[in-house]
């Protein structure tokens, strides 16, 4: 079976050699920028797509035929194909667990920081020639409510605790060897000074944080958001933060990416901004395109 790595980028590239072996299958490693509407000429001929983080329509994965794995670095492949619909086209996705667990709940905690200190504002008006130390919030003694207790959820508690927080969680399903004290999602919105979202996308997920319950959550809480964009109700989050009802809010994720300099969370003073760079360290990525590799090496071997 022939395979592909259709986007692999400037910072994957040199990893990509690293974690190569000499019994690995041929992988074709794309480096060329491609429109979404070239996907088919791209994966023409091709039975294997690996995908670091590009949009796979299903109307364009229908005019590529051969295709029958994706296999897609990370776990968030719902936010950028409808798995439900390749999978009835025949094409299997896989994707990538635990490989950056610790990186991932580490840039958490550096947005949590960098929120509660305003750090991104007075980098940005220092520049500018203005010079206004900002007050802070100081992280001691103050609860941390952590949604989803999964690999990342759990790091970022341990994290958290470390730091003399107060951590409280919540899960969708019960996890009776937590190290923290579980709430139910009400209790959790309406008692944490931080907020960090940790859960996977999926349909039942989609849109979990809604109007409601970003309404429940305490007056001036920093929100973080290290997961996926569309677990979030974004217009109503950016009410709340232009509302001063939220008081910071620490993103990696969002609905659409790359997010564009025009876009409304852009212009807020009390929102720091990163590019879903949250995995993205030397150790998380070697981890991640190893067992990329290896998925292809299983399925070439069947």
């Amino acid at each position: 079976m022939k395979a592909i790595f259709i986007d692999c980028n400037e910072q994957l590239a040199p990893v990509w050699q690293k974690v190569l072996r000499l019994d690995d299958p041929p992988i074709y490693v794309n480096r060329e920028n491609f429109r979404r509407d070239d996907l088919p000429r791209v994966l023409n001929g091709y039975d294997i797509a690996l995908d670091d983080h590009s949009y796979m329509p299903t109307e364009l994965m229908a005019k590529s035929p051969q295709l029958k794995h994706i296999v897609f670095l990370g776990t968030g492949a719902a936010s950028y194909m409808d798995i439900g619909e390749l999978n009835g086209r025949g094409i299997t996705v896989h994707t990538i667990k635990g490989y950056g667990d610790t990186a991932v709940a580490e840039h958490t905690i550096a947005l949590m920081f960098a929120a509660a200190r305003n750090i991104a504002r007075m980098d940005r008006e220092v520049r500018a020639g203005i010079w206004t130390p900002q007050e802070g919030v100081q992280l001691l003694g103050k609860t941390l409510g952590i949604i989803g207790l999964g690999g990342i959820g759990a790091e970022v508690a341990r994290i958290g605790k470390g730091l003399g927080m107060q951590v409280i969680a919540y899960n969708r399903t019960p996890r009776p060897t937590a190290a923290v004290e579980l709430v139910d999602i009400e209790t959790l919105l309406a008692k944490s000074d931080i907020v960090s979202l940790n859960l996977v996308l999926n349909e039942e997920t989609r849109g979990f944080l809604d109007k409601g319950r970003i309404a429940r959550m305490k007056p001036g809480a920093i929100f973080v958001n290290t997961a996926r964009g569309a677990l979030v109700d974004e217009a109503a989050l950016i009410q709340a933060l232009k509302n001063g009802s939220i008081g910071h809010a620490g993103l990696d994720v969002f609905h659409a990416e790359p997010i564009t300099a025009d876009h409304p969370l852009t212009k807020l003073a009390n929102v720091t901004l990163s590019s879903h760079a949250a995995f993205r360290t030397l150790e998380a990525s070697m981890t991640l395109l190893r067992r990329a590799i290896d998925i292809v090496k299983d399925i070439a071997a069947r």
